[in-house]
């Protein structure tokens, strides 16, 4: 049955369909079609831009492996960790690293999720953490599709809410 669970989690990160369990698209799924322009594109003051969404869905991705992984992991690539700065200009080349670095992170994330040994699950990870590591696999899940509804409410907004 623990196999099974892990499976689950996996698929549920990167479902084969594109679909994700709650019959919308996934993060990287929310992003097809989405210009720099929009990505960086933000509705009001102090508020969160599609591509902010986008490194912070990816951070939280790396920050969750990296709890899951018995091996020292490089330092995630931007920075300040948990909202990385989105480049100043709209540019397309940095948006599509962006968004690949988000693919890179949720495919990585699914693959250690694979590897991880469920029979630890109800275990936290060391260093006093507060939740256990399947507190952590399920809050990630939850983390994106919130993050994922709010790509996609910005979407409609920079489209005058068609």
């Amino acid at each position: 049955m623990s196999r099974e669970i892990m499976q689950l989690i996996a698929r549920t990160i990167r479902p084969a369909g594109g679909r994700a369990w709650h019959g919308g698209v996934t993060p990287g799924g929310a992003l097809r079609g989405v210009d720099a322009a929009q990505a960086r594109w933000v509705p009001a003051p102090r508020r969160h831009s599609i591509w902010a969404l986008t490194l912070h869905i990816a951070y939280w991705n790396y920050a969750i492996r990296r709890h899951l992984e018995p091996r020292e992991i490089p330092r995630f690539p931007r920075s300040p960790a948990n909202w990385p700065a989105v480049p100043v200009t709209a540019d397309e080349a940095a948006w599509r690293a962006d968004r690949a670095l988000l693919a890179e992170e949720q495919r990585r994330f699914a693959a250690a999720t694979l590897r991880f040994d469920a029979a630890k699950l109800h275990r936290r990870p060391p260093g006093g953490k507060k939740w256990s590591y399947g507190d952590l696999m399920l809050g990630i899940l939850a983390h994106d599709a919130y993050h994922t509804g709010q790509i996609q409410l910005l979407k409609r907004l920079w489209r005058g809410g068609e």
